[in-house]
């Protein structure tokens, strides 16, 4: 990866099941062969990932992903704070101030609440669940999961859900539980046991993945479930992208109206249905777009906002709710005052 131009390596746990000593050996063995830096992500579903990050920094790992407490935990990344803490004063100290961390956590902590309180967070993914480190279920798939499964009515078959993933994942020929593969193994999982009999019902996902069409899997899937899952249908055995005609120049064809940039192209070949959608709230958005509100004369002006020697950023603060309903060509918003915030605000978000 180092010959061929990377800048850095990431080693993506997706499903929280790095162990710390594992961690250790891996990034030390990572770390001997290459210049570039090195960075570990993980989830704390299994519950070892905080564990898992001290071994990793100790081989030397150069950068791990965390997320502010109160919105740590679960299928999320370690908390921040307590790796902050843990590491002030040792030769990994990473300078970073636990009373700004503070004023962060606490920024967020009345939205988590809201947004548990919403039904937005589901307290049940917000826990340590060990049974991962049995069923290697990644923290995003069990999301999917309880999401599905409360749909149905059904969150009381979420332990049997558990344990139908890891035999369906074996009868596909053990894919990667990584998007798309685990949110079709999982949805198989979930028809296994509402319907009361394995493959009763199967998606097209799942009869793509065992004939073949998402590529050729890890392990070879048995004869036995291609019959079951396939019927007589023939499995493919060549590349399957082959099998695919052009379509680009099809495609743009086809949404010339719509298209604004290249991107749109691109949009619409790997989402047609979505991006339907978001052409037309995009072109109903522009046309319906309200007038600006006059900015009162008490406001600041930028010019005065540069003018401030202290390193931190003046921002327009909008709140997240408000920000999620700005496809609604019926909102307008108008900033009333200016306050100083830390930099930390603008990480992450769109400029607005």
């Amino acid at each position: 990866l180092e010959d061929m131009g990377a800048n850095s390596i990431c080693i993506k746990d997706m499903a929280g099941l790095l162990k710390p000593f594992d961690a250790y050996n891996l990034v030390k063995a990572i770390k001997s062969s290459v210049k570039v830096p090195v960075q570990l992500h993980t989830h704390y579903t299994s519950g070892v990932a905080s564990m898992t990050y001290i071994k990793a920094i100790e081989a030397g790992v150069d950068v791990v992903d965390t997320a502010i407490s109160p919105m740590a935990l679960g299928t999320s990344q370690p908390p921040t704070e307590p790796l902050v803490a843990s590491l002030q004063g040792t030769e990994y100290d990473t300078g970073l101030d636990l009373v700004k961390l503070s004023e962060i956590a606490e920024y967020f902590t009345p939205l988590r609440e809201k947004w548990i309180a919403e039904g937005l967070l589901d307290t049940k993914m917000l826990g340590v669940d060990a049974n991962a480190l049995i069923y290697q279920v990644p923290g995003g798939m069990l999301s999917n999961l309880v999401s599905q499964l409360k749909q149905s009515n059904a969150l009381d078959k979420y332990e049997e859900v558990l344990k139908e993933v890891p035999r369906v994942r074996e009868d596909f020929g053990f894919p990667p539980l990584v998007t798309p593969s685990s949110q079709i193994v999982g949805t198989q999982a979930v028809f296994n046991v509402l319907m009361g009999e394995r493959y009763k019902m199967v998606p097209q996902e799942s009869k793509d993945v065992v004939k073949g069409k998402y590529g050729k899997t890890p392990a070879p899937i048995s004869a036995e479930i291609k019959k079951l899952i396939l019927g007589d249908e023939e499995t493919i055995d060549c590349r399957p992208a082959d099998l695919i005609k052009p379509e680009l120049e099809t495609i743009r064809e086809k949404i010339k109206e719509d298209i604004i940039q290249d991107e749109d192209v691109l949009t619409y070949a790997l989402l047609p249905q979505v991006a339907e959608k978001f052409f037309k709230m995009r072109k109903e958005g522009s046309a319906n777009k309200p007038q600006e509100a006059p900015v009162p004369k008490s406001a600041p002006l930028a010019a005065d906002a540069l003018e401030q020697e202290d390193d931190d950023e003046l921002v327009a603060v909008l709140s997240a709710a408000l920000a999620a309903s700005e496809g609604d060509s019926g909102i307008r918003y108008q900033i009333r005052s200016f306050r100083e915030v830390s930099p930390w605000v603008l990480h992450g978000r769109m400029n607005r």
